[in-house]
């Protein structure tokens, strides 16, 4: 039987939600992300298993991280984890196309598929799925929201910021 813990956290992206499952970081959700599982889920509140994500993610924030090293259980079919994995892989402040994930997993037709597991990324952030982008290098497709993914990128460099107009909401 597995036991599930969470805790909520500030960022500049709104509240975090980190779930563990056996004391191992399972979860990061966003709020009104897409795919977030129902927070009856989430087990007990307690912020116990959390100490160093938050102290990475708080580093992150404050620019003094661009590798998170944080040992994760992530739940998923074994394509989708090797999806995560490589996400895991493309280093701060760059990004990559839906087809060169699926070129470097040795499945060039799967650009679609490749697509699929990145929008059902249980640990946002961490697993940066926000580094994706389409093949046009448009911004596509994010559970939490375009404008937090346009954000994140800006925030590691990998775009440019965008003009102000004052009518944008970031997050």
């Amino acid at each position: 039987m597995t036991h599930r813990q969470y805790t909520v956290v500030d960022s500049p992206y709104g509240p975090l939600t980190l779930v563990a499952t056996d004391g191992v970081l399972s979860g990061l959700y966003m709020t009104e992300q897409r795919h977030r599982p129902p927070e009856e889920t989430f087990g007990d509140p307690d912020p116990r298993p959390f100490t160093e994500a938050v102290r990475q993610l708080d580093a992150y924030h404050a620019r003094e991280l661009t590798d998170f090293d944080l040992p994760l259980r992530l739940e998923g079919t074994p394509f989708q984890r090797s999806v995560w994995e490589r996400l895991r892989a493309i280093p701060y402040g760059e990004t990559r196309t839906y087809g060169e994930l699926a070129e470097v997993l040795g499945k060039p037709a799967a650009t679609r598929a490749v697509g699929l597991a990145n929008g059902r990324n249980p640990v946002g952030i961490i697993v940066p799925c926000h580094r994706v982008v389409g093949a046009d290098g448009s911004l596509t497709g994010y559970g939490g929201g375009l404008a937090r993914k346009q954000r994140l990128l800006t925030f590691e460099g990998a775009i440019p910021a965008p003009a102000p107009n004052g009518s944008e909401t970031l997050f």
